[in-house]
């Protein structure tokens, strides 16, 4: 027979640190939305300069490296930063859905990317391949972490 003392119930947290921890989470999230906006904004202006790079380029050799080599490094660059915004969000916000935060800022600035402004500005056009191949590495990253925050348990069950 032990005689280990009982141990009694965790006590309910003060209200005041309720507070301050939705204090934190809301202003988390407020950082995660504009950090999906700011990755949205870079990767369109990645897609925008590399194409124009690939474009500027004589010859087909010279045009086919200089493109894979983009393309790769901008689809590595792209993944990494949405990894990285995604990890940002569950930690600052702390729950199964924070990826979302940032995941749909970063889809309507990319959706508005593709419409011109009225000056007749377009900063992804249809025949931009490493946009294009950009844009889809950033929406399966989000999907796939998304997903993976979703059908994972949380820690402690």
């Amino acid at each position: 027979m032990s005689i280990a003392p009982e141990q009694q119930p965790a006590a309910p947290p003060e209200p005041s640190g309720r507070a301050v921890d939705l204090a934190v989470r809301v202003a988390g999230g407020v950082v995660v939305v504009w950090a999906g906006v700011l990755a949205a904004v870079l990767d369109l202006l990645f897609a925008t300069w590399a194409w124009e790079v690939v474009k500027g380029r004589p010859g087909a050799a010279g045009k086919a490296l200089v493109g894979i080599s983009l393309a790769v490094g901008g689809i590595v660059a792209v993944v990494m930063l949405t990894v990285l915004v995604s990890w940002f969000a569950h930690l600052a916000v702390g729950t199964r859905w924070a990826a979302a935060l940032a995941a749909l800022p970063w889809f309507v600035v990319i959706v508005a990317g593709g419409f011109r402004t009225v000056e007749g500005d377009l900063a992804l056009s249809g025949d931009n391949v490493l946009g294009l191949g950009l844009i889809v590495a950033g929406a399966i990253t989000f999907a796939v972490l998304g997903f993976r925050q979703m059908v994972v348990p949380p820690p402690g069950r």
